[in-house]
């Protein structure tokens, strides 16, 4: 790899490694080429991506990013899998490995925070953004929809009592 490519490869993990959320890093020795790109195309589904790169490279690309904590997990053939959604990557990642054993997560990190094998474990168990987004639509029009039955159910008593009257009143 010629010099120039280097640094632009350096630049762009640099841009990556400071402008994500979570990063995951893995062994993927003795994958083959379809359950690489399985696994891109898995990563790609989620907004998440995959990249391999040369470990002396992506340590240089790490230094004075909030995820420079993970170059002691640059070691051996090691991917990173990076997504903007924290919880992306690292589910993708973890369900891969269920199904793959030859796909051996070491760690990874979210933010500043540094996360060995169970934290990102622990990640890919939560709901993605767009799950909680739902969840949280849902909590904010419940209180609505019962405002307005509770709203609507005084009335409808009034009625029934004063139809109950009108009844009792033409039986009398």
């Amino acid at each position: 790899m010629e010099r120039a490519a280097k640094r632009e490869l350096v630049s762009t993990l640099n841009g990556v490694f400071t402008n994500t959320n979570v990063v995951v890093v893995a062994h993927y020795a003795g994958l083959t080429v379809a359950d690489m790109q399985k696994l891109r195309a898995q990563m790609k589904q989620v907004g998440a991506t995959v990249k391999v790169a040369k470990n002396s490279l992506a340590k240089i690309a790490l230094e004075g990013t909030d995820v420079a904590s993970i170059s002691g997990l640059m070691k051996g053939p090691t991917l990173i899998a990076y997504s903007s959604d924290p919880v992306a990557a690292p589910k993708v990642a973890v369900d891969f490995a269920k199904a793959n054993d030859k796909l051996v997560i070491l760690g990874g990190a979210m933010g500043t925070t540094t996360l060995n094998v169970d934290g990102v474990k622990a990640l890919a168990t939560l709901p993605s953004l767009d799950e909680l987004r739902a969840k949280l639509v849902g909590l904010i029009q419940a209180p609505a929809t019962k405002i307005a039955q509770l709203s609507t159910a005084p009335a409808a008593k009034l009625a029934r009592v004063f139809g109950a009257y009108a009844k009792t009143g033409e039986a009398a």
